[in-house]
């Protein structure tokens, strides 16, 4: 891959190495790996997710410093890691449907665009959008009912005398038991309208941003080859400098996407974790959640949480993509062809 960095009549450009797509990879390989290194991207980053979710559940107005402290006085660090073992389990094969639902879609439809004309930039960025919102949508059948039942125990008290749910196997019992196939997708639709739109936006917004951050740097450095030999050169990057233009990009996507989708996302949190006797055995409905939070706190109280969810899906973006990339390249079949 090339990108031109200066202006129209500079022949100074970036060359990348080539990408990575889904017939290269092995695929074995490629999920063993994955569910490896993700499983320890997503153990690291857990306590956040518990922040967050205690934030937009609770109806008082603690900040996250001090949510964050009363979980860890009163339960310790196992009050950070509430639900993981479960939360685990299902992530893998969510993760494992993610990924291969991105990687065929993102080749499919890039070659496709790409043969219709459309101009490489714009190919990318519909492609990865169109990638991130089928993949969310697909992965959704498996991560709803996980995001049900760990949330659940997420906001346990930490008391085992008042706690309702033992762990995750109790709590998925119980949920099933009083509710249905019903209860373990609560939410479910919210979750398609959260997840599948902010991933199609994070996709398309880290395909925008790697390229302006590239255009940027490659500018940069071919001024300073052209102050110190006179004459303009071709920028061509090490594998350092790569993982970290992608990890600032993913870090820009993820912020923005969170900004966008935070109030979705809190009511989707407050859907799936209210139980029926909390609203007269009754399941809430979107308005009736959004107007609850309203209440509580203004509409400022559909931001709650929005300080660990911008630093989750961030410090996140910027992990899972090197993480991603780094995999692509270790699960390759034929590692001359990187070259």
């Amino acid at each position: 891959m090339s990108l031109s960095t200066a202006d129209e009549d500079s022949a100074s450009e970036i060359h990348l190495p080539g990408d990575i797509d889904w017939q290269m990879l092995d695929k074995s390989k490629f999920f063993f790996l994955g569910a490896a290194l993700f499983s320890g991207v997503s153990t690291a980053l857990y306590p956040t997710v518990v922040l967050k979710t205690k934030l937009q559940t609770c109806n008082n107005q603690l900040c996250c410093f001090k949510t964050a402290y009363s979980i860890f006085s009163r339960e310790g660090i196992r009050g950070l890691y509430k639900g993981y073992c479960f939360s685990i389990a299902g992530t893998v094969p969510a993760r494992a449907v993610y990924i291969t639902a991105l990687e065929m879609t993102k080749s499919n439809v890039g070659n496709l665009t790409v043969g219709l004309g459309v101009p490489e930039p714009t190919a990318a960025a519909i492609a990865n959008a169109t990638a991130g919102l089928s993949a969310s949508m697909a992965a959704q059948l498996i991560w709803t009912p996980v995001d049900v039942v760990t949330q659940r125990l997420m906001v346990q008290s930490g008391n085992p005398n008042c706690d309702k749910y033992r762990d995750g196997m109790d709590a998925l019992r119980k949920i099933f038991v009083a509710d249905g196939v019903r209860g373990l997708y609560r939410g479910f639709g919210m979750s398609i309208v959260t997840y599948a739109p902010s991933n199609a936006l994070w996709w398309a917004s880290y395909s925008v941003t790697q390229r302006l951050v590239w255009s940027g740097l490659g500018c940069y450095q071919c001024k300073r080859e052209d102050k110190k030999d006179g004459f303009s050169n071709n920028y061509r990057p090490d594998l350092k400098t790569v993982m970290g233009v992608q990890g600032i990009s993913a870090a820009m996507a993820g912020g923005i996407s969170a900004l966008i989708t935070m109030p979705l996302d809190t009511i989707k949190t407050r859907l799936q974790v209210l139980d029926r006797e909390d609203n007269g055995r009754r399941p809430l409905t979107v308005r009736q959640t959004l107007s609850n939070l309203v209440k509580e706190g203004g509409w400022a109280a559909c931001y709650r949480g929005l300080g660990p969810r911008w630093f989750s899906m961030s410090l996140s973006a910027t992990t899972m993509i090197t993480t991603y990339e780094f995999l692509k390249r270790m699960s390759t079949k034929n590692q001359d062809r990187l070259t």
